[in-house]
């Protein structure tokens, strides 16, 4: 007869060490300093295995799939386990969401992480500034109703720079963006004219009815820049001082800008690289990123469908953007 197998020890060991030979017996365990028991099935199961189990196949069939998006796009290689599984289930691969994290948590693979950064805002306090017309309510009926506007800082190989964005906040699309070396009027005006060009080429010719929102930096609050949003019909509206959830919206993009393209990977060398990867973010952010605003649709998507919603009860040649 075999000796009554160990009571004490892990598992593993307790499964080997009744292994005799060329055979093997299964034991119940129900001694106290086990607490556990084994079906013979899964006893005999587990001595009978050769090769990788089923599970192990399909977690490796989802790592291809995964590393596939990865390398499809560098930026995809900044999205966390979540916005992965979803953009694997637009692709067509059908798999669930703990499926996902366990795969990516096993093999290394981690997204961006957002980090606190200082804020840079410096008022004018000799300015005269516009009341404040949104009230932290980031919510539109419809697209170029209310843009948000915002700029962050970057450290380049040959010094700081400076990158400004305009978002559309009805599908937090960004509509307009500028990189230069210096925090100044001209910076942000640049964003809004190309915000202006992009919309004109979609046919947008009205914006009466459109807000601009941003912080009460000197350069949204110069007299050039709110007159040349005058200009376009554009009603201003300014966040009060010190207070960074006036302009939340905005500040989160930036975030999403410095912890994806910016911090993410070495540090750019100059101007020209950052203003290259930026734009390679912004198209990636409209139309592959999930937004979780939109229901985990990108920003262009959401548009589309907003469009092709009311088509059907617009007047036969109106303009729908």
């Amino acid at each position: 007869m075999h000796p009554h197998p160990p009571t004490g020890g892990r598992l593993r060991d307790r499964l080997t060490s009744i292994t005799y030979g060329s055979r093997t017996k299964w034991s119940d365990y129900r001694g106290p300093a086990n607490g556990i028991r084994i079906a013979p099935s899964t006893f005999y199961e587990h001595l009978g295995r050769s090769g990788p189990s089923k599970q192990e196949i399909k977690d490796d069939e989802l790592a291809d799939h995964i590393f596939e998006l990865r390398q499809a796009n560098p930026l995809n290689q900044r999205l966390g386990s979540r916005k992965t599984w979803i953009r694997l289930r637009s692709r067509g691969v059908d798999v669930s969401r703990c499926s996902v994290e366990r795969v990516m948590r096993d093999r290394g693979w981690r997204g961006a992480n957002k980090r606190k950064t200082p804020k840079t805002t410096i008022a004018n306090p000799a300015a005269q500034r516009a009341p404040d017309r949104v009230g932290r309510k980031f919510t539109a009926a419809a697209p170029n109703r209310l843009w948000v506007a915002d700029f962050t800082y970057c450290r380049t190989g040959v010094g700081w720079a400076y990158t400004a964005f305009v978002v559309d906040v009805f599908a937090r699309k960004i509509v307009g963006w500028k990189v230069a070396s210096e925090m100044t009027q001209q910076l942000v005006t640049d964003a809004i004219n190309q915000a202006f060009d992009f919309r004109k080429r979609s046919s947008t010719t009205d914006l009466d009815a459109l807000i601009h929102h941003s912080d009460a930096r000197s350069q949204y609050t110069a007299v050039a820049f709110t007159q040349h949003l005058a200009d376009q019909g554009i009603l201003t509206s300014i966040g009060t001082v010190g207070d960074s959830y006036d302009n939340a919206l905005a500040e989160s993009v930036n975030a999403d800008y410095k912890n994806e393209p910016v911090d993410y990977g070495p540090r750019y060398p100059g101007m020209a690289e950052l203003s290259l990867a930026t734009a390679e973010w912004v198209a990636w952010y409209n139309r592959e990123r999930p937004n979780t605003y939109c229901c985990d649709l990108t920003p262009d998507r959401a548009e589309e469908l907003h469009y092709a919603q009311i088509a059907p009860h617009q007047p036969k040649g109106a303009v729908t953007l």
